[in-house]
């Protein structure tokens, strides 16, 4: 594991403040992540998205991804942070991968994997702090054996991010413990703190039947990020496809998200069922879902931030 010393951290904080990216009126921004660019080098990854016209970049933290927190360096984070104020690109969410299995041994994993999410945070984008992603893991049928040691787990989660200043957020996810909203709901209300939030993906609620209100409307309050990909099959069998290669009506569902007053980013998430497969490019998948999510927000009269 990486630790800063009071020496390597002095040129990060001799680096700029990144500017605070707000507006006067609410915008939504359009990013993707390095989830499905893990073959790239990071340097090349962000000057790519920034060239094709994206808002922001969501790094994927994930052992064995070139952004993994516990493997940078004092010299990769400052490279990093001077490529986001060169470029502009805003740093919405950072992806982690935290399982729980209840165990002390994972609990204890988790706790370091979030305090280094949270260092790199301030790290990259102080005046503006990235949400902490993740899912949550178990199986749905476990959900109501495991609830109340899930809850106990997030309520440390939430004092960290406390402490750190950031919001963690996870996601539900179909075939989880925590798959449906209800669920999602019960556990924000065993732990009531702002710093803990959920992340909203339609394409994990319509292989269940759910509709994108219904979904929605519940999970919006408590949503401080959105990623969006296509999905289709059903809950018991299911893919996960690029946005816009399902059945998901992307202008509709901007139409909705700019009645309910949401103001964020939307994130393309490309799927490890589509970036493991042999053959896949990450630069023209890129570029093909700026285009689709570009276009739909266009259409749906949804004003975007400037960049940097």
């Amino acid at each position: 594991m990486y630790t800063l010393t009071r020496r390597a951290l002095l040129p990060l904080l001799a680096l700029p403040v990144l500017p605070c990216r707000s507006s006067t009126r609410p915008t939504i921004g359009l990013n993707t992540g390095t989830y499905g660019m893990k073959s790239l080098k990071t340097a090349d990854a962000l000057r790519t998205l920034a060239e094709i016209g994206y808002d922001g970049v969501e790094l994927a933290l994930m052992p064995g991804w070139p952004t993994d927190p516990a493997t940078l360096s004092a010299g990769d984070r400052l490279e990093i942070r001077h490529i986001l104020q060169d470029t502009g690109l805003a740093v919405p969410s950072l992806m982690e991968s935290l399982s729980m299995d209840g165990t002390p041994r994972n609990r204890a994993y988790h706790h370091e994997r979030l305090r280094l999410a949270i260092a790199l945070a301030h790290d990259l984008s102080p005046s503006a702090l990235p949400v902490i992603e993740t899912v949550l893991g178990h199986k749905s049928a476990e959900f109501d054996q495991v609830k109340s040691s899930m809850a106990d787990e997030l309520a440390a989660w939430a004092k960290l991010a406390e402490e750190g200043d950031v919001t963690i957020c996870f996601k539900p996810h179909a075939d989880q413990a925590v798959d449906m909203p209800d669920r999602a709901l019960w556990l924000l209300k065993q732990v009531p703190s702002p710093r803990l939030r959920i992340i909203y993906d339609y394409s994990h609620f319509v292989v269940q039947g759910l509709s994108l209100e219904e979904s929605l409307r519940p999970l919006l309050p408590y949503t401080s990020y959105i990623a969006v990909k296509d999905a289709a099959g059903d809950r018991d069998k299911y893919r996960f496809l690029l946005p816009g290669d399902g059945h998901i009506d992307y202008v509709a569902y901007f139409h909705l998200l700019k009645e309910l007053g949401y103001h964020g980013f939307v994130g393309v998430e490309i799927s490890s069922q589509i970036h493991s497969k042999p053959g896949y490019e990450p630069v023209p998948t890129a570029r093909l879902c700026y285009s689709r999510i570009a276009q739909a927000l266009q259409k749906a009269g949804i004003e975007r931030p400037r960049r940097g």
